[in-house]
């Protein structure tokens, strides 16, 4: 960045044409008439002793020369001001920074500032070349905010960019974990539908047979057919079927294997303990149909129908 005070470089002015300059604009301006004293010990009497040239004029007005002072002081602390803001900004982030320090050297460029300031007040002689100094100063100054700044937005366009691909990583992790669950509950889905169609072919395989004929029944479908046959024996209508339906499919799922590993309870009617099913023929373990009856002899016995025991279940958990 080039502030707009870093003009051209004026011409250096020797002391003695800028005091004779200056008299004679003082003299022009204030309608003072008459000749400089001849024992005024000015800037062109020391270089007449010297044996130099004495010149009358000056290469540019002390007007110009006092503008070009105060442009050069305006952008001076135009760049004081960004070097602060830079500094203050640098240290508070906590992004790592690719500088060797945060600090900005103003030092000089202060000392021009307050040689400049008085310019403001009550213009006076210059300094030869002292515009120019602070044109540099301050160059070299804005150079350094310059590079700090680039730094810091180097530094938080990383950091930008480092939380983009981190939320797009988590989006992508959301959507294979989304699709892996649709997936499983597909596939539970088309098991469930798979064991259910099984079920209603042996139903009507004629898998019932063999509970009629006492046979070793181990299927669900033929438990069940074996329980709707069972019924009468007691007593029970058809309307019986959906209360015990619904009890041992709580209790066991109708599957004959069934095992409660914290109570010992075993079999389609979860016989407690198992055994005791003996009672109702020596295959208990291996025959489903046995199971059954043992089922049905307890259920009659207790509450006199299965309704009856659905309803003991419903109300406290078991029966």
């Amino acid at each position: 960045m080039l502030l707009s005070s870093l003009r051209p470089s004026r011409r250096a002015l020797t002391p003695a044409t800028v005091a004779v300059g200056l008299i004679l604009g003082l003299t022009a301006a204030g309608g003072i008439s008459g000749s400089i004293p001849a024992h005024a010990d000015t800037g062109a009497s020391v270089a007449a002793r010297s044996g130099a040239a004495v010149t009358t004029s000056v290469a540019q007005p002390l007007s110009d020369i006092t503008q070009e002072a105060l442009g050069a002081l305006a952008d001076a602390r135009t760049a004081l001001g960004a070097a602060v803001k830079a500094k203050a900004a640098a240290e508070a982030t906590d992004l790592p920074l690719d500088v060797k320090s945060t600090t900005i050297d103003t030092l000089e460029l202060r000392g021009y500032i307050d040689q400049l300031a008085a310019l403001e007040v009550t213009p006076t002689l210059l300094v030869p070349d002292i515009t120019d100094d602070t044109a540099r100063a301050t160059q070299r100054v804005v150079d350094a905010a310059d590079a700090l700044t680039g730094a810091l937005e180097k530094a938080e366009a990383k950091k930008a960019a480092e939380e983009a691909a981190k939320k797009k990583a988590a989006a992508e992790a959301k959507r294979k974990a989304a699709a892996a669950k649709a997936a499983a509950a597909a596939a539970a889905a088309e098991a469930a539908a798979a064991a259910e169609a099984a079920e209603a072919a042996e139903s009507s395989s004629g898998g019932s047979s063999g509970a009629a004929t006492g046979a070793p029944t181990t299927s669900v479908a033929d438990a069940k057919a074996a329980a709707r046959q069972l019924l009468g024996n007691y007593g029970w209508g058809a309307d019986q079927f959906s209360c015990l339906d619904s009890l041992w499919t709580r209790e066991s799922g109708w599957n004959y294997q069934a095992y409660n590993a914290s109570s010992g309870a075993t079999g389609i009617p979860q016989a407690l303990p198992g055994s005791k099913m003996a009672s109702a023929g020596s295959d208990w373990q291996t025959n489903a149909t046995t199971q059954i009856k043992w089922g049905l002899g307890y259920i009659d016995g207790r509450y006199g129908s299965p309704c009856a025991a659905w309803g003991h279940s419903e109300s406290n958990g078991w029966y």
